[in-house]
This record gives structure tokens, C-alpha cells and sequence, in this order.
């Protein structure tokens, strides 16, 4: 249950490490909770106070206080059992154990999930970056979805950039919902979240707030996606805490170059030279680094519901799959039965559903 969940991360002393830990020993907070104290002494080697407080059932008023105040206020709440937390994130050994969100935290289930992070003092560069690649990507990856944590500088142009490219945005915030900080950025966040998007974060609404939380935030940043790409950053930049993360999580770390007299190209020329950091000139170069597969964009980059294949669509799919060269429309009608005009709306609705590609001369291959 997700009360259980939610009270196991208001034990004192107890940590994001600490319910990680007891997640994988145990399968659940109920089953934690249902342990002796002498049993998470022993087996999962608690401290005997910390134990203690499991076994007392600590955490419970807290728990049903914030569920209360998530009902209120329309957040999400989404614990690690859960099917619709993000899976990449699942494998970090801090990972929180609930995640609070608005909007689809389901947009971190896609299989195109790009980060992107840097300095807050952008360049007209770096605004030119952020602008020219990100559509670019989602040209080739519709279902791309571009994480970052709504700062300003290159975490707003990264989220403007999505919305402009029509592709879905994440950001993760180091503050409570359904507030976002800054303010100026709520109704970036706002459209976000009305185009498919979502604000998540890890604290609860009894944190309390002293500007330490946006460390641990970049730690999230990093462990939703599959790659990390570093646009602008001095030297000691809060980027590179990302990419400190991102490298502990073995994820791919990219970055944009960039003058070499430009304190604001310092950290990211510093990843790359030292060969933590891949680098980045185009989309192409994510791609390649990331190792997606270009299938080519859908029209418009539209997006379109699956659907149930029907027994017409199937026979069109076999051929084409069949055929390691790729087959035309006509080959399909005469091995089909069907008239070429019932292929080609056939066709048409495959390509939109992403299940088949044409080519040059109206050759249709599998995608």
C-alpha cells in the first residue's frame, strides 16, 4: 500500500540509502513493517534505533498527513513498487523511494530520454544550441523526452526548446509541490504540463527549505535518462554534479564545446578533454553516442495511439516483413488479394502507427 510506502520514508535517521537498502532485502514497505525489530537487526542490519522505530510503526501520522495534502492538491504520488516509476531510475542505489509529481510521470517511461543541463548565465550560443539540436533530435525520435531542472539559463531553454519542437519535457524541482521555484518559471511549467509533461520531485511538503536540496536534485536529473548532455558550464559549475551522477550511474555524458577563452565553456571543454564526456556537435552525434536507431520522423512529429492490428493490416505486415529489400505497393496488392487503393490507406495508417517505413520509389520496409 502506499501509505506504508510513504511512512517508510519519514523514519528518522533512516535515508534515501537506508530505504534503498531495505528495498533490496524486502519486497515491500508493508512487508519492512511487518518485521521484528530483532529481524531488521539482525537481517538487514539496521541500527537498533532506527529498528526500533520501524517496529513501532514510526512514520505512519506523517504519511497519511501528506497523502492528504496530495489529494488537495492534485500530486501524484508514485513509490519505487510501483509499475509507473522511472525505470532508469530504479537502478540507482540512491534512488528516492517516492517520487511527487504533476502532470504524466508516465513521460519517463519513453525509450528516448535525453537530459540536458548548464550553466544558469546562458550564452546567445547556448540559447542557439539548445534551440537547433533539441528539434533536430525530435525530428528523428518523436517520443523523445527532454529532462532537465527548470533553472534558468540552459534548463529553460531546454524546456522551451521541447515545446517548441512539439515533444514532451520533464522538470525536476528542489522544492515541495505544486509550488515551482523559481516563481518566474510557472508558466513555463505550466505548459509543460499541459503538453504532456511533468514536474517531479522528491521532497514532501513538510521539507523544510534551506537551499540544500539541489545537489540530490541533479542526482534525479541524471538517473531518469540514458544520456546526459552538458551544454555550457564553468568550472565548477552545478552541472557537473550532474555529470558526476550520470557517470556513477554509468550513464552517457555528452557535451557541446565551446570557446576556449569562455569561463562559461570551462566545465564542459574540461569533461570532454578529459574524456569523461563525449562530444556533441549535432543530434546525429547524440543519436550515434546514445545508440537510438533512426527510423526516420513522423509527419508533423505527430503522435499516435496504438491500436488494435487487424487481420488486413497483418497480411500487408507480413510481406513487408518478408522482404529484406523492401516491397511496393503493387507487390503487396497482388500477394494480398487487395486493391491498391485498400493498400495504400493501409499503408498509410502503418506508417502514422510507426509500424512500416517508406523509402525512395515507394518501397515500404519494416521499422
Amino acid at each position: 500500500m502506499i501509505l506504508d510506502e510513504l511512512a517508510l520514508t519519514f523514519v528518522p535517521d533512516l535515508g534515501v540509502r537506508g530505504v534503498a537498502h531495505l528495498m533490496d532485502i524486502y519486497s515491500s514497505a508493508e512487508e519492512v513493517y511487518a518485521q521484528k525489530e530483532h529481524n531488521l537487526i539482525m537481517c538487514a542490519e539496521l541500527r537498533k534505533d532506527i529498528a526500533a522505530r520501524i517496529a513501532q510503526k514510526v512514520g505512519y501520522a506523517e504519511a497519511e498527513r501528506e497523502l492528504r495534502y496530495c489529494e488537495e492538491k492534485g500530486i501524484a504520488v508514485t513509490s519505487y513498487n510501483d509499475a509507473d516509476y522511472p525505470p532508469l531510475l530504479r537502478e540507482a542505489s540512491d534512488r528516492p523511494h517516492i517520487v511527487y509529481s504533476i502532470g504524466d510521470i508516465e513521460a519517463l517511461q519513453s525509450k528516448h530520454i535525453l537530459s540536458v543541463v548548464g550553466t544558469r548565465r546562458i550564452s546567445s550560443y547556448g540559447e542557439s544550441i539548445c534551440a537547433k539540436i533539441i528539434p533536430e533530435l525530435a525530428e528523428m525520435f518523436p517520443d523523445l523526452v527532454v529532462v532537465s531542472g527548470l533553472a534558468f539559463g540552459v534548463d529553460a531553454a531546454a524546456h522551451r526548446a521541447a515545446l517548441a519542437a512539439g515533444v514532451r519535457t520533464v522538470g525536476v524541482v528542489a522544492n515541495p509541490l505544486p509550488d515551482v521555484m523559481p516563481a518566474q518559471h510557472r508558466n513555463l511549467a505550466k505548459d509543460m504540463v499541459e503538453n504532456g509533461g511533468a514536474i517531479v520531485t522528491e521532497l514532501h511538503s513538510q521539507t523544510k527549505q534551506n537551499g540544500a536540496y539541489y545537489i540530490p536534485r541533479n542526482r534525479i536529473i541524471a538517473g531518469v535518462a540514458e544520456g546526459l548532455l552538458v551544454v555550457e558550464s564553468p568550472a565548477n559549475g552545478g552541472s557537473l554534479s550532474t555529470a558526476k551522477a550520470a557517470d556513477a550511474y554509468s550513464r552517457t555524458i555528452m557535451a557541446v564545446p565551446g570557446r576556449i577563452n569562455d569561463s562559461r565553456s570551462e566545465g564542459t571543454n574540461h569533461l570532454i578533454k578529459t574524456n569523461i564526456a563525449q562530444l556533441i556537435t549535432s543530434a546525429e552525434d547524440i543519436a550515434k553516442a546514445l545508440g537510438w536507431e533512426v527510423v526516420g520522423a513522423m509527419p508533423e512529429k505527430m503522435r499516435f495511439a496504438p491500436h488494435e492490428v487487424t487481420p488486413k493490416e497483418r497480411a500487408v505486415y507480413n510481406i513487408v516483413a518478408d522482404s529484406s529489400d523492401g516491397v511496393t505497393m503493387d507487390k503487396i496488392a497482388e500477394n494480398t488479394a487487395l486493391s491498391v487503393s485498400e493498400v495504400s490507406a493501409i499503408l498509410l495508417n502503418m506508417e502514422l502507427s510507426g509500424m512500416v517505413r517508406q523509402l525512395p520509389g515507394k518501397v515500404y520496409i519494416i521499422c
